[in-house]
């Protein structure tokens, strides 16, 4: 009898590891968001995966390859978290801070060619798809003027990511 329950018990155990947890459609019919958890250790291979994805998008539109720059993503990451705590995705500071005001303030020299910016839940791949899909988050990606890149995010607890990416000459 024990041999049976152990048994029984272990075949369970297995088939409980199988299944997802919770539901993968929501009554509407669409798929359940899953939160995309970033971990601080997770941050230099996001950075280079978007930095990856942008290049391969930029050569296959014929414009040359982006170089990561610390300023640009010092002030990505200074809005992304203001962003969060104004709780809404605009291009504006909570102190009415442009674009061109962060980047300066940032210590970057060169020209900034464009911002985009992202509330969600989704991972970068899907945000760099979403900013494509757009003509003008498009043109801040492909344009031929931009030479360097900044990437940064600031994740809520709930899972909620603010992503902007800064591009300048």
């Amino acid at each position: 009898m024990t041999r049976l329950l152990l048994i029984l018990t272990s075949t369970f155990l297995a088939l409980a590891a199988c299944t997802p947890v919770g539901p993968t459609t929501g009554a509407d019919g669409q798929p359940v968001q899953r939160v995309y958890r970033i971990k601080a250790k997770d941050t230099a291979n996001i950075q280079f995966r978007v930095l990856d994805s942008v290049n391969a998008l930029r050569v296959a539109a014929g414009t040359g390859p982006l170089e990561l720059d610390s300023q640009l993503t010092a002030a990505a990451a200074t809005h992304a978290r203001d962003m969060s705590v104004q709780n809404r995705p605009w291009h504006f500071g909570s102190d009415g801070s442009s674009p061109l005001d962060r980047v300066s303030r940032s210590g970057y020299l060169g020209e900034l060619i464009g911002e985009n910016i992202s509330e969600t839940y989704e991972n970068e791949s899907e945000t760099i798809a979403a900013w494509m899909d757009t003509p003008s988050t498009r043109e801040v990606i492909l344009s031929p003027r931009a030479k360097k890149l900044g990437v940064s995010w600031f994740q809520e607890p709930n899972g909620k990511i603010w992503w902007t990416m800064v591009t300048g000459s």
